[in-house]
């Protein structure tokens, strides 16, 4: 039984019914198969993630940042190091707080995030793919939603456990 006929199969099964399972392997999935086609533009697949999110609002504060991709601000650092190394990012002091910086695309930075962009669209195209008409879709628009107020309704006002936290001793 392959990977595919085995999930399709399971209905009924507690673990191919339980949710965290499920977003679990697929995020496993897409990141075996993300990470390869960003490495290949500079960047790992943290650093694609926090170069959208620069694009997306490039005066953001690191604090604010870290927030909004969900990375502790300590790894940060980090990833904003390698993506600076690499010549995708500029950190320069914000003329409000001296201790704050602002990151900002670098030209370079924008064009190998528009690439990895469209080959990140091709294999989640291929991944949607065996779905039926409009169902890639409804799943885009769910998944959109389940992260907003009602994700934030079960983590019941907790701290959010990052999806990066600090790296180890």
């Amino acid at each position: 039984m392959t990977a595919s006929s085995a999930s399709e199969d399971s209905t009924g099964s507690w673990l191919h019914e339980d949710l965290h399972w499920l977003f679990a392997r697929l995020k496993q999935g897409l990141a075996t198969a993300e990470s390869a086609v960003v490495r290949e533009h500079g960047m790992s697949l943290w650093g694609y993630t926090v170069l959208m999110a620069i694009v997306e609002a490039p005066a953001r504060t690191q604090l604010a940042l870290a927030q909004a991709v969900s990375v502790d601000k300590s790894k940060l650092v980090a990833i904003l190091d390698e993506l600076e190394g690499a010549g995708l990012v500029a950190r320069r002091p914000d003329p409000a707080d001296r201790r704050a910086r602002i990151i900002e695309v670098t030209p370079q930075g924008g064009r190998a995030l528009k690439a990895a962009r469209g080959d990140i669209e091709a294999i989640e195209d291929r991944l949607l793919a065996g779905l039926d008409a409009g169902e890639g879709t409804v799943v885009r628009k769910a998944l959109r939603r389940l992260v907003g107020a009602p994700l934030l309704a079960i983590e019941d006002g907790r701290p959010a456990e990052t999806g990066c936290p600090p790296a180890g001793p």
